[in-house]
């Protein structure tokens, strides 16, 4: 862990990282690429030790209220969230000056702040956002080593369920040989109808590789999936874009399942949702953000 002085906090589109840098481990990581410029190592977290007064001075400022995002490149409930609480913080203000939230997590510690996450839905619109890449468990503490498992999750978007909060859910990566089995994919939409999740967000079964990530997963993948990494670069060579061979069906099976259940799962939509800030007793206002 080390601190930085940061010169700002929102992006031009509202979304925000307190951190920089992960210790979730998980294999797939695209924030390791190259092209983030990230100079110190993944592990070695980055923390904006003024972005709380970055982020008051901000939102004082605004002549419109909005939805704020946070997530999209660096999870905010890290491990070292529960000593330093920047995410926790980041939420008062959030609630103090009446803005909406769309947070991005992989973790069951996001309920430590069920009440923040339910004052602010009463008021405006928060919107919890998990990521699930496999129904087994055991397969996710490879996957994703240090942090909550599917269940725990699953566990936490019914606990938001509950409160009254709207939950998505990131069905991404899929891994080709690893969890992209259609048994597989059905599972994870079945917990997400149980959980009643609004929207289930995929883009395609498969994940994207670049320098830097490509090379760390290609490791974790000797390690263990011994011989998968050979079929990868024969079969997908150095692409961006790392399709299952099965992507079409499961695509299908995807839409099919998530209209019969009544979740939404256009992109567009999804995004729309999330992204529409909301007055409870006033007229909406709309407001777009981008991670940075």
């Amino acid at each position: 862990m080390h601190f930085v002085e940061a010169k700002g906090i929102l992006s031009g589109g509202n979304g925000m990282n307190l951190y920089r840098g992960c210790t979730h481990g998980c294999i797939y990581c695209d924030s390791r690429s190259l092209c983030y410029q990230m100079s110190h190592a993944f592990e070695d977290i980055e923390v904006k030790k003024n972005a709380l007064e970055l982020l008051e001075k901000t939102l004082k400022g605004k002549k419109k209220r909005c939805m704020i995002g946070t997530g999209a490149m660096t999870d905010p409930y890290i491990p070292l969230e529960e000593k330093l609480g920047l995410t926790r913080g980041a939420l008062e203000l959030i609630e103090k000056y009446g803005f909406g939230i769309a947070i991005q997590t992989k973790s069951a510690r996001i309920l430590r702040d069920l009440d923040l996450l339910t004052k602010i839905n009463q008021r405006t619109k928060a919107v919890v956002q998990m990521t699930l890449t496999t129904q087994d468990d055991a397969l996710c503490r490879i996957l994703e080593p240090n942090v909550s498992v599917t269940s725990e999750r699953v566990a936490a978007l019914k606990t938001f369920r509950e409160a009254g909060i709207s939950t998505v859910v990131w069905l991404a990566p899929i891994l080709p040989y690893i969890n992209d089995s259609r048994e597989s994919i059905q599972g994870i939409l079945e917990s997400c109808i149980d959980a009643g999740v609004k929207g289930v967000l995929c883009f395609n079964m498969g994940l994207t590789l670049r320098d830097g990530n490509r090379e760390y997963f290609y490791a974790q993948l000797d390690r263990h999936f011994p011989g998968l990494k050979q079929r990868y670069i024969r079969e997908f060579g150095n692409r961006y874009e790392i399709n299952s061979p099965r992507n079409r069906e499961l695509m299908q099976m995807f839409h099919e399942t998530c209209e019969k259940a009544g979740m939404m799962h256009s992109i567009d939509q999804i995004f729309h949702f999330l992204h529409e800030f909301e007055e409870k007793d006033e007229n909406p206002q709309i407001s777009f953000w981008q991670e940075v």
